[in-house]
């Protein structure tokens, strides 16, 4: 319904003209907030935090989608992952949503991290819960079909989620970072599957970790070791893959833990998300 009121009522009406602009705003946020609404160049509001996302090309409407969640580097931005035009032609290959989420300042604020070390984690973890539930919301989104994927201080995000989050996520895929000091004695939720890929020769985030400022980053071997435990996770199959060399283990449910060295450093390339992606969809977890 359209309420005409004259201008002049407006002057006499104070009370009036803060009741039309409540109404305006209300109807305002009702209104649905679409994939149309945001992309991989402009910035999903999410409460006072943002991501970015991108569909496959050729998708057809209506299609539920699996999706690789990306979180950035330090310093990184959402913005630079959809910049990656390798990362949008392996989601287009696969057929999956590309997200890319963004810290709220310049790291993600975990347990350990320089910037706050006492940080409990609890606001990532309520941030990354607010993107899954849109995921499905706006993005039809199965999320039976989701692996969480990130680098160096993405990498460390992705641990804590595998973490507190397990049951989120079909798989992840931390690359190049771990826990910060102390690795924790054990988890959380349902056992995850995990594909962790590391240099073996990084100076940034070495396997065995390195202090920084008033903390350290966790020893990486430390990690696995914690989470072969509390996973129940049997003896490893060394497995070369492409030119990962490959520690698998599975858990007699079915889940999976690797982690795959490469001969180099701090590094970063699209074929280990697919390797993980590859490695999770042959054993039936994606």
């Amino acid at each position: 319904m359209l309420l005409l009121i004259g201008t002049s009522d407006l002057k006499r009406n104070h009370g009036m003209k803060r009741f039309l602009i409540l109404l305006m705003t209300l109807a305002w946020a009702a209104l649905p907030q679409t994939a149309a609404a945001c992309g991989a160049e402009t910035d999903c509001l999410i409460g006072e935090r943002t991501y970015r996302v991108r569909l496959p090309e050729g998708a057809a409407d209506g299609a539920k989608l699996g999706a690789i969640i990306m979180a950035h580097g330090y310093r990184g931005t959402a913005a630079g992952i959809m910049r990656n035009q390798n990362l949008a032609a392996l989601a287009d290959e696969l057929g999956v949503v590309l997200v890319a989420t963004k810290s709220a300042n310049e790291d993600w604020d975990i347990p350990g991290v320089p910037s706050n070390v006492a940080s409990t984690g609890a606001e990532e973890l309520a941030y990354y819960d607010a993107v899954l539930a849109a995921m499905q919301d706006r993005h039809n989104v199965d999320p039976a079909r989701i692996m969480m994927t990130g680098f160096s201080a993405g990498g460390m995000m992705v641990w804590t989620l595998a973490c507190h989050r397990s049951g989120s996520f079909a798989g992840f895929a931390p690359i190049a970072g771990t826990f910060w000091d102390p690795v924790p004695e054990s988890c959380q939720g349902p056992v995850a599957n995990i594909v962790h890929i590391h240099g073996d020769a990084d100076p940034t985030v070495p396997l065995e970790g390195r202090r920084i400022a008033q903390t350290r980053q966790g020893s990486v071997p430390q990690a696995v070791e914690m989470y072969q435990r509390y996973g129940g996770f049997g003896p490893a199959q060394q497995t070369p893959r492409g030119r990962l060399r490959c520690d698998m283990r599975e858990n007699p449910a079915g889940a999976i833990l690797d982690f795959c060295l490469f001969s180099g450093g701090h590094s970063f390339t699209v074929d280990f998300v697919r390797s993980a992606w590859g490695r999770l969809a042959a054993a039936g977890l994606i």
